[in-house]
């Protein structure tokens, strides 16, 4: 994993991209429908500044975190970020866009500030803060993805995304616990290209089960942002392939995910 520093200063850049994408928004397109069921551009948005919101809290407020969530428990999270929207999706885009703001500007803030060798906690486990940043990164990548969908926009492709490779690497076995799944005993080999042209490569060089390609689409892949017939992704290996179908790099229900050729 890179320097610490490093991962929050790729955090930051990666919320400033994700805020260009709704700084001039009029107020109708924060209405406006994402692939993602039921959930408008506003809903994204403000989903987002919950997390960021709450990620904060564990790494200034560790002791508060935990109180507030083992109340809740691991399996009832998903319902409380959930009806955590209703504190913003009545609200005016200008007052959510506010909000988002301050809350990404303190999480942010407050994972920086933990020293590199300790952790915060999370849901099911502590992580270090440069795990969570890395999560969060996720959730910009994937939330970012439904709303530029949404507007009919292109992202620029950077090689920031080789936090969230790394992250979905690191779990790789979300998906099979998502669905209640045993785990292969297999270790798996990634050899992805980044956008800048930089081969990246985890896992053991041996091993026969192989995913490779392109960077940019295995996060969309991890994200389930996209099918897996529609990016540059090749699976060698039954387990491989099978991995290809499973993957997610987020905890909880896997949700409906994309159709093949849905955005063609």
């Amino acid at each position: 994993m890179k320097d610490f520093q490093q991962v929050i200063a790729d955090l930051t850049a990666e919320a400033a991209a994700f805020d260009g994408l709704v700084a001039e928004l009029a107020e109708a397109d924060w209405a406006k429908a994402t692939p993602a069921p039921g959930w408008s551009v506003k809903h994204q948005v403000g989903h987002l500044a919950f997390i960021f919101k709450i990620a904060g809290l564990a790494a200034a407020e560790p002791a508060v975190f935990t109180a507030i969530t083992s109340k809740i428990g691991p399996n009832g999270f998903e319902a409380a970020v959930n009806g955590a929207l209703e504190e913003y999706i009545h609200d005016p885009a200008e007052s959510v866009l506010t909000r988002w703001r301050a809350e990404r500007d303190t999480g942010i803030k407050a994972l920086a500030a933990v020293p590199a060798d300790q952790v915060v906690p999370w849901l099911v486990n502590p992580l270090p803060p440069a795990v969570l940043a890395c999560a969060g990164m996720m959730e910009l990548f994937g939330h970012g993805q439904d709303i530029a969908d949404a507007l009919g926009v292109t992202r620029e492709k950077t090689d920031r995304v080789a936090n969230l490779v790394g992250f979905a690497v690191r779990t790789w076995n979300f998906g099979y616990q998502a669905r209640n799944l045993p785990e292969p005993d297999v270790q798996f080999r990634f050899e992805l290209t980044s956008p800048s042209g930089a081969q990246w490569a985890f896992g053991p060089a041996e091993s026969e089960e192989r995913i490779t390609g392109d960077a940019w689409d295995f996060c969309l892949l991890v994200t389930r942002r996209r099918h897996r017939d529609d990016l540059d992704l090749t699976a060698t290996g039954a387990e491989a392939g099978r991995w290809l179908d499973l993957a997610q790099a987020y905890r909880g229900p896997a949700g409906e995910g994309r159709r093949p050729g849905q955005f063609s």
